[in-house]
């Protein structure tokens, strides 16, 4: 029975393939339509054809059918037999390399070992950030190094082969050590406690490496034919004490040992392959990020029967079937999804088994390397769901003489590599579809606009330009408040809503370090800002985040976020640039970056003036503060925190427009100055209602500014704050009060025994309503306490300042006077 049925079977392509032979091959084919109707005329008026017409017919058709399949299997065995010609042949003899190992063990020490470690440092570290064991809650590497000892390579001999047009060469991997020093911090989770110290002393990788020149010689790439086999050695302990057995914490071995197989086999096991770049100059510049524009073009002979999808795609059919499933072909409705790291992009859904979309996607790079995915889904008309039929991958490279290296996995697992000398050169990639040997392909072309170093200079439209030096040296940047960075948000485009009313109400929120900053709501799809905020500049690779969010009813929802890394900023020059939003299929944002220096400041922590002055800060007002309590109210004061002084105002009872005009002063040191706006709570904890931070730095000394800052983490509010960096003389600075500051806080501190003499006497008649008055007028006399003993204090810097500045004076206003102490 399944013999018949198989034999029943009719193959519609190749049908199809067959007519358009003939037709190709015989233009004369659509004569004979109206050559038939000549006979049927003849046979029904004149004479009878019917007994030899059919038979000549059928012997023509017979004879035609028979050349076409003839040339197809002589094709085909054509095929067959290059590819098993160019897969086989030639295998050079086997090469011994002891030669090999001796180089390696010479150099490996003071060379290799230091670089290797370096690299795989960094992408040990990125790959604990994303996996943990269950065990460990935070994970941390401390030490890395490979040790002395190299690997050792062909030890049983190496040769070379052929596949395709590809020279490929085949060597064993050995590498058994016991002494690598990778050293790991743990944070245990529950139930267990503590810290403990992972340390992994010996390592052994043993499997074969295929080694594949590529562009003439200018790369290498690497990969092991299969996933190799992998042990390690661990050992546990704590602080000081001796190393535990790696029985102490079970199952972490184990994951440890999968981690680095899962690692290699998704990296660098065939036909996912390693690029090493052999350039001929090197510029020694290092790479931290890149622009890449990405065009998905077209696709080929996608056909539902060989991509991946639902199991029914792969089952034989009938006549009717395949014949449906034909013509379902050419009804595809198919996109491509774009991905590179957390960046995605879609490109619109075209009909057709192949369909042309030529859309063009921004994309940032955060590395010096990078992989750009292609994923194929098909959309079925009628419904949200997307099925998954098929994907393909490009790796790329910067290259230190900057070039950029393009490789990917070609037809029967081979290799596609493209080379772009410099930036903004076009690289176009016809790419199979993994698991996919059907002929599917995806065209793709790649443009590099710009690749980003650490030191400051850019490289883009094959010209470099070079970052100014620093008094520091190479880098650009200075202390902490050497510099600042004005952002300006400007505008953003083609942002996507999550309202079901198709509205969008966007807003950005910056951050950079610990400070936030907020834009205003704005009311389009297209919003344009032009809001500009400033921040300190941090050292050590801080990256600028960026969040987009659009304002709803019953919460923000969130739709984008990006990443900016702010090093090698120049003074002078403003970094505009496109940032595409990752998490979400569109939207970007225009952001524009500045440096900018503080004169006279020469890397000081804070002001210009430190330790000759002080802040002088009022809280005047706050506007439409968010309603903290049930009755649509708030009672909110002022939390002022600068350095390790906290401050706070009084409470305004049950408004959302508070007035205080409460002035506070603290000595100036360049901390921070955060303000913190809390709804008073007299037995529940408080709730926050909005943060800001106050920038002083930059003032000119006795200069009053008055300003409206908008308050960070809630939908609105903002305070109306005036400050001031006051660089007195000490006999022109009046007092804040004229009675004596000693005298006055004495007279606080009875105060504050009286009041509590009274908050005892109201618990004990358990008057729980009237405890909250007391409290705050408790707290608000603490604070004022602690504000007269901030004046003295600052009064007593400002006499010794004073006293040293007169001392200096009379010992350059008298030689004689110096000449007697130096004779002392």
């Amino acid at each position: 029975m399944g013999g018949r049925k198989k034999r029943g079977l009719i193959n519609v392509d190749e049908v199809v393939d067959f007519f358009n032979n003939i037709i190709v091959e015989k233009p004369y084919l659509p004569l004979l339509i109206p050559l038939i109707l000549i006979f049927w005329a003849i046979e029904k008026w004149f004479f009878s054809l019917s007994n030899w017409v059919p038979l000549v017919l059928a012997v023509w058709a017979t004879i035609q059918y028979g050349n076409y399949h003839h040339r197809m299997v002589v094709e085909d065995l054509n095929k067959k037999w290059k590819r098993v010609i160019l897969s086989t042949s030639p295998i050079t003899p086997l090469e011994h390399c002891e030669w090999l190992n001796k180089l390696l063990m010479e150099i490996w020490s003071n060379f290799m070992n230091p670089k290797l470690s370096l690299r795989f440092q960094s992408i040990v570290e990125k790959r604990l950030k994303h996996r943990k064991s269950r065990l460990i809650e935070k994970l941390e590497l401390l030490e890395f190094s490979l040790g002395p000892t190299p690997p050792c390579l062909g030890l049983h001999g190496t040769r070379w082969s052929t596949s395709g047009d590809q020279r490929v060469m085949r060597l064993g991997f050995d590498w058994d050590t016991t002494d690598i020093s990778i050293m790991l911090l743990a944070k245990v989770a529950k139930p267990f406690f503590g810290t403990a110290k992972i340390v992994i002393n010996s390592l052994h990788i043993k499997g074969d490496l295929l080694l594949m020149p590529i562009l003439d010689g200018k790369a290498i790439l690497y990969s092991f034919l299969s996933t190799p086999e992998v042990r390690l050695t661990v050992a546990f302990g704590s602080g000081g004490s001796q190393s535990l057995p790696a029985t102490e914490l079970p199952g972490v071995s184990s994951w440890l040992v999968k981690l680095l197989s899962d690692t290699l086999a998704k990296t660098m096991v065939e036909p996912r392959r390693q690029c090493f770049s052999l350039p001929a100059v090197d510029l020694r510049k290092k790479a931290v990020g890149g622009i890449i524009y990405v065009t998905v073009i077209s696709a080929s002979k996608l056909s539902r029967s060989s991509l991946r999808g639902s199991l029914s795609r792969r089952q034989p059919s009938f006549a009717v079937d395949g014949l449906q499933e034909y013509c379902e072909d050419q009804d595809l409705q198919t996109f491509v999804e774009v991905e590179l790291g957390a960046l995605t992009r879609r490109t619109d859904v075209r009909p057709g088994s192949s369909p042309q979309w030529d859309s063009t996607f921004n994309m940032v790079l955060h590395d010096n390397t990078g992989t750009v995915r292609f994923h194929l889904y098909e959309r079925t008309p009628g419904s949200v769901k997307y099925d998954y039929l098929a994907s393909c991958e490009i790796k790329m490279k910067y290259v230190t003489d900057d070039s950029t290296t393009f490789w990917a996995i070609g037809p029967e697992s081979g290799v596609i590599a493209r080379h772009s000398e410099f930036c903004g050169k076009e690289v176009e990639m016809v790419l199979p579809f993994e698991g996919v040997n059907a002929g599917e392909q995806l065209a793709v072309r790649l443009v590099v606009k710009e690749w980003q170093f650490s030191d400051g200079s850019l490289s883009f439209n094959n010209f470099v330009v070079s970052s100014q030096p620093s008094l520091n040296g190479s880098s650009n940047f200075l202390s902490r408040t050497g510099r600042k960075i004005n952002v300006t948000v400007v505008e953003g485009k083609d942002l996507i809503t999550k309202d079901k009313s198709g509205k969008c109400n966007p807003y950005v929120k910056l951050q950079y370090g610990k400070v936030l900053q907020k834009t205003k709501t704005a009311h389009s799809f297209n919003p344009i800002w032009n809001q500009k905020f400033e921040f300190d500049e941090i050292g050590g690779g801080e990256y600028l985040k960026i969040k987009c969010y659009t304002e709803e009813v019953f919460g923000d929802d969130g739709i984008g976020c990006a990443r900016i890394s702010l090093e090698g900023l120049i003074e002078g020059s403003v970094r505009d640039v496109w940032v595409p939003l990752e998490k979400v299929n569109s939207g970007e944002l225009r952001i524009q970056i500045e440096a900018v220096s503080i004169d006279g400041c020469e890397g000081s922590r804070g002001s210009a003036y430190p330790g000759n002055g002080w802040i002088e800060l009022v809280l005047v007002e706050a506007r439409d503060l968010v309603a903290a309590d049930l009755r649509g109210t708030s009672d909110p004061y002022v939390r002022v925190q600068y350095g390790n002084l906290k401050r706070r105002t009084k409470v305004m009872y049950k408004t959302l427009n508070p007035r205080w005009h409460q002035t506070l002063e603290f000595p100036d040191d360049g901390s921070p100055l955060e303000l913190h706006v809390k709804d008073h709570n007299a037995l529940l904890p408080t709730s926050s209602i909005g943060d800001c931070v106050v920038e002083y730095q930059r003032l000119p000394p006795n200069e009053m500014s008055d300003k409206w800052i908008p308050l960070q983490g809630v939908k609105r509010g903002e305070i109306h704050v005036q400050v001031t960096r006051k660089v007195p003389e000490l006999e022109k600075r009046p007092s804040l009060d004229p009675e004596p500051s000693l005298t006055k806080a004495r007279h606080i501190s009875s105060q504050m025994k009286q009041m509590m003499i009274k908050l005892q006497s109201l618990i004990e008649d358990s008057n729980l309503e009237g405890i909250s008055t007391p409290l705050s007028e408790l707290e608000t006399l603490q604070d004022m306490q602690e504000e007269y003993m901030v004046q003295l204090e600052t009064e007593q810097m400002l006499l010794l300042n004073k006293i040293k500045e007169l001392g200096e004076e009379i010992m350059n206003s008298s030689p004689s006077l110096t000449r007697r102490l130096s004779r002392s």
